[in-house]
């Protein structure tokens, strides 16, 4: 496996405005300030002259904003009334100063920039624990982030991976933290967090990538969730054999509710529900109480249906004789209303 020296860039959302709307208010600012020197010194131009004793024009007037401002003075215009002395002191002087503290924050904030960042990703390992991690922010990555949320999940315990910039921008302006790089190579991953992850979610675009990225997230770490997606039903194996706890066909699934849609269309209708989050119908999976163990399966959710029983890893339908009586550490996958 390929091994990369350089730490994978870290993009962490950012609250405030960026650096380049920062430095264009910075610019807007100096700008004005050259027009309002500018100003004053046309609007009292005969109290002016140039080197050779002439008048100044609107040229020359912007001129002398220019070096004014910048204090680099040459001197070669040059204020000749007591009055003009007078706007230079109480108008003029004060912009120069205003100037100077632009440029210089200006400045410092380039100079700190790199001290900020590194404060930040810093202070935001040391949150980053239970977290899932979402590899690939494409349809697919994007959907599952979607389902996160409306779960309740929020946007600080979501860690995405992807390489290119498109999705890392549209990350960015969706809140989410971004690690850039290849989700396969296990120094991205661990710039994730791989190692304090909750859950992985592996949705790229090709099967290839997904069996690798799904492979060294489970050599990394052992124990967490991994969802992961493939396109055809031939690689769902692959997946499975390199650690993943679910795997969804996307392109069979797809196929199957196409055939279905033919001739029973509402049913689809209810599938969307029940795969939807927040409205209508869900499907959720829940603990059983202790103190439903060793009673029916039909009391252990009241009017809720329940589909299935989840035991030692297995599941087990609503419908078969083992889940008749649930027992200590079961789990129940069952219907609710949001409506």
């Amino acid at each position: 496996m390929a091994v990369s020296l350089a730490a994978p860039p870290i993009h962490l959302p950012h609250k405030g405005a960026g650096p380049i709307v920062g430095l264009a208010r910075r610019v807007i600012a100096a700008l004005l300030l050259v027009i309002f020197v500018a100003t004053l010194a046309y609007l009292d131009r005969d109290d002016y002259k140039d080197a050779a004793g002439n008048e100044v024009n609107l040229v020359d007037c912007f001129y002398y904003a220019t070096v004014s401002i910048t204090t680099t003075g040459y001197g070669d215009i040059i204020p000749i009334t007591d009055q003009a002395r007078l706007v230079t002191t109480l108008f003029i002087t004060p912009a120069r100063i205003v100037f100077l503290i632009i440029l210089v924050s200006t400045t410092l904030e380039v100079l700190a920039e790199r001290t900020r960042t590194a404060y930040r990703e810093r202070a935001w390992r040391k949150r980053l624990r239970n977290h899932t991690i979402v590899c690939g922010f494409g349809t697919k990555g994007r959907a599952a982030i979607r389902t996160l949320q409306a779960r309740g999940v929020p946007n600080d315990a979501i860690v995405v991976v992807d390489l290119h910039n498109g999705p890392i921008e549209a990350a960015g302006r969706a809140g989410l933290a971004v690690v850039q790089g290849d989700a396969a190579l296990a120094e991205v991953l661990e710039a994730a967090g791989i190692h304090e992850a909750e859950s992985i979610i592996v949705a790229p675009s090709r099967d290839d990538a997904a069996v690798l990225m799904t492979l060294t997230a489970r050599e990394l770490n052992p124990t967490a969730s991994i969802a992961a997606a493939v396109r055809e039903e031939e690689n769902a194996h692959l997946l499975r054999q390199s650690g993943a706890t679910s795997v969804i066909v996307s392109a069979a699934s797809a196929g199957r509710l196409l055939g279905n849609a033919t001739h029973s269309p509402h049913v689809i209708q209810v599938l969307e529900d029940l795969i939807g989050v927040g409205e209508g119908l869900d499907i959720v999976e829940r603990d059983v109480p202790d103190a439903m163990v060793g009673r029916p399966l039909q009391e252990v959710e009241g009017d809720a249906p329940v589909l299935a029983v989840i035991r030692d890893g297995g599941i087990l339908h609503f419908d078969d004789e083992r889940a008749a009586t649930v027992e200590a550490g079961d789990r129940v996958v069952c219907l609710c209303s949001n409506g």
